[in-house]
């Protein structure tokens, strides 16, 4: 059950990771914290760019690298954690993205992501 779980995971991960660079680039706007791109030299399309490239090499890396299994589930539970804020942050601000255009949609997604951070540890121990 693990393994698929992980395969699960790596997929997403890909997916999203690949989605960022091309087709949803606007939608992963939305959850861009609005302080992250206040505080930081940095606008939003940049943000996404990077956060794409991280999750498909996430992806990639659950698949070629066995050996890193640990290490590399680690890692994405970490990056689930650090992105939760940008997830927060399009649920108070109303932003809508990804079919959820309502301010339920968007935190019924909230609770999904201990969810996630869940699997990306589970799946690799």
């Amino acid at each position: 059950m693990k393994s698929v779980v992980r395969s699960v995971l790596a997929v997403a991960m890909i997916f999203a990771g690949v989605s960022h660079l091309a087709f949803a680039r606007k939608d992963f706007q939305a959850q861009v914290p609005d302080a992250l791109v206040e505080n930081l030299p940095v606008d939003r399309d940049l943000v996404v760019v990077a956060s794409g490239v991280v999750e498909a090499g996430f992806g990639l890396a659950l698949l070629a690298l066995p050996r890193e299994r640990r290490r590399v589930g680690a890692a994405l539970a970490a990056f689930f954690v650090a992105i939760f804020p940008g997830n927060i942050d399009q649920w108070r601000k109303r932003r809508s993205a990804f079919g959820l255009d309502t301010d339920r949609k968007r935190l019924t997604r909230l609770f999904f992501q201990p969810l996630l951070v869940a699997a990306a540890w589970w799946s690799t121990r």
